[in-house]
């Protein structure tokens, strides 16, 4: 009967597998609790600091607003620059057209400076989804849209001016405050309160997905070059709304249209 003898290099060889599949065992589970951590960050941390932030800022503008400073709530300088095409979203689907103001609209120009870029200068109120968010001017990412603002596309109209004052929000992260704009639906309503006027301006139209660079949705009459049976065809004073779609992704754009029925001034 022979008996096999183990030599001190199969020691060596079996003991050397053992560290390495435990090694790649503790740096699997270290790469799992960062990704985890990550996820945590992305989806708790940063919505809890922008929503805790913009609502600061509200309640700033609202005391500023209180103590008649006048802000730079309804630049007239809007048409400046040009609007950012790749961030672009869609609208409704072609309803009623908005030439025609509401009470209280009579065509009155909103009035003021121009904001500087990342400046908060207005208020976006939705009941139905229970926001109440601050506007700034331009859409950047870290000094606008990752800190819970609106951003306010450059080059488009100012509350209450005709043509088309249009908004981009994240929809996931940072604050979301475009989180449920899928859920707006024909004729709710959304504010804008700046400080010299408040704006009401009625969902007319909602486009559910269009191409990310799709640049007729920020037009002065918005409509939708990939979808052109969304949209509009005559001069009116429009508000647009877009933000990502599908969730956690940003290969397309929802684009929620509205138009102006109401301004009381402050």
């Amino acid at each position: 009967m022979r008996v096999r003898v183990v030599q001190h290099r199969d020691r060596r060889r079996a003991a050397l597998r053992r560290r390495v599949v435990w090694g790649g065992g503790e740096l699997l589970v270290t790469a799992g609790v960062l990704v985890l951590l990550l996820v945590v960050h992305q989806l708790w941390w940063t919505n809890r600091e922008a929503r805790a932030g913009a609502e600061r800022k509200v309640r700033a503008l609202e005391r500023e607003w209180g103590n008649g400073a006048s802000g730079a709530g309804s630049g007239s300088g809007a048409g400046r620059g040009s609007a950012t095409a790749g961030a672009a979203s869609e609208g409704g689907s072609g309803g009623a057209e908005g030439g025609r103001q509401g009470a209280g609209a009579g065509g009155r120009r909103a009035s003021g400076a121009s904001p500087r870029v990342s400046q908060a200068y207005a208020v976006v109120v939705i009941p139905r989804l229970g926001l109440r968010a601050p506007v700034a001017e331009g859409t950047g990412k870290r000094d606008v849209l990752n800190k819970g603002y609106v951003g306010h596309y450059r080059g488009t109209q100012q509350p209450g001016q005709a043509g088309n004052f249009a908004l981009a929000g994240h929809r996931n992260t940072h604050g979301e405050p475009f989180r449920y704009l899928n859920r707006l639906r024909v004729r709710d309503v959304v504010r804008i309160e700046t400080a010299s006027a408040v704006y009401t301006y009625t969902v007319g139209e909602i486009l559910p997905r269009t191409s990310a660079r799709d640049f007729g949705v920020l037009r002065p009459v918005p409509r939708s070059v990939v979808r052109p049976s969304y949209g509009y065809t005559r001069p009116g004073h429009y508000l647009t709304l877009t933000t990502c779609t599908p969730e956690y992704t940003s290969r397309y754009r929802l684009v929620v249209w509205g138009t102006l029925t109401s301004t009381h001034p402050r």
